[in-house]
C-alpha cells in the first residue's frame, strides 16, 4: 500500500529550496512553482512529492 503524500510547511520549504520567501511566492505567481495546499483557515502547505518533483527538474 502507497503511503500517504506529506502535507509539509513552508520553513521546510524554505530550508530544501534555498530560496527565499518572497521568491517562492514570486514563483507561485508565476506559475512555476508548485502551489499551496490549505490544511486549515489560517495554514497552507505544499505535497511533498511535488516539492520533490520540483526540485529535481526547476522550470
Amino acid at each position: 500500500m502507497r503511503e500517504p503524500d506529506r502535507i509539509i510547511r513552508l520553513k521546510t520549504v524554505l530550508a530544501r529550496t534555498g530560496l527565499s520567501r518572497s521568491t517562492i511566492y514570486c514563483k507561485i505567481a508565476e506559475g512555476t512553482f508548485p502551489h499551496q495546499v490549505r490544511i486549515s483557515v489560517n495554514g497552507a502547505g505544499w505535497h511533498e512529492s511535488e516539492l520533490d518533483r520540483w526540485i529535481a527538474n526547476p522550470v
